[in-house]
């Protein structure tokens, strides 16, 4: 949220989210926005039932902020209404799919990206741009093209790749507080 706010966010937030630790950073960042006065509302691409661990409980906490919160997840879903979502929002972020993520993404995420893609409001990727692989910096048929993305921790290798930054945008670090001596002993390997 520090650094939405460096890079000069204004106006109405929609942000993305899918069922993993992904979205649940998407829930995370929603409540911060909202504590600090945006206007904010959550487009969710997850079965409420599926959300669990971190997610799940940070899904309850916007639900109990009064946050808005928008659900396509039925494989059917009207493409309208959330074209219709994204009215008015001066920003977009997109927390569908995490690390973890591999290959072409499956409906829903598939529609969202293909959505996102079609605003006009820049979007921020959280940790990197959904459908871009984090280890090769491979793109699927299906990627988010970031104006920025905020990652944790470490660039990871993916979005270093020069074929990979029409998707990453301005690449930006974030540390979240590990300690430079485990760092260094990760990379040491």
């Amino acid at each position: 949220v520090d650094v939405l706010e460096r890079i000069g966010i204004t106006g109405p937030i929609a942000i993305c989210c899918g069922r993993g630790n992904n979205g649940g950073d998407g829930f995370v960042m929603a409540r911060h926005l909202r504590a600090r006065g945006y206007d904010v509302a959550i487009l969710l691409f997850a079965n409420l039932d599926s959300l669990s661990g971190d997610a799940g409980k940070n899904f309850e906490i916007v639900r109990q902020c009064g946050i808005r919160i928008d659900i396509f997840y039925a494989p059917n879903f009207d493409h309208n209404e959330l074209d219709e979502a994204f009215n008015g929002r001066e920003l977009i972020i997109d927390a569908l799919l995490g690390t973890g993520s591999h290959g072409e993404p499956r409906r829903p995420f598939d529609v969202a990206i293909d959505a996102i893609n079609r605003q006009r409001a820049p979007v921020v990727a959280v940790d990197l741009p959904s459908g871009l692989d984090c280890d090769s910096g491979a793109a699927a048929n299906h990627t988010i093209r970031a104006a920025h993305t905020v990652t944790f921790v470490a660039a990871k290798p993916g979005l270093l790749v020069p074929a990979a930054a029409e998707y990453v945008g301005r690449l930006h670090v974030v540390n979240l507080g590990v300690p430079p001596e485990l760092l260094d002993e990760i990379a040491r390997g």
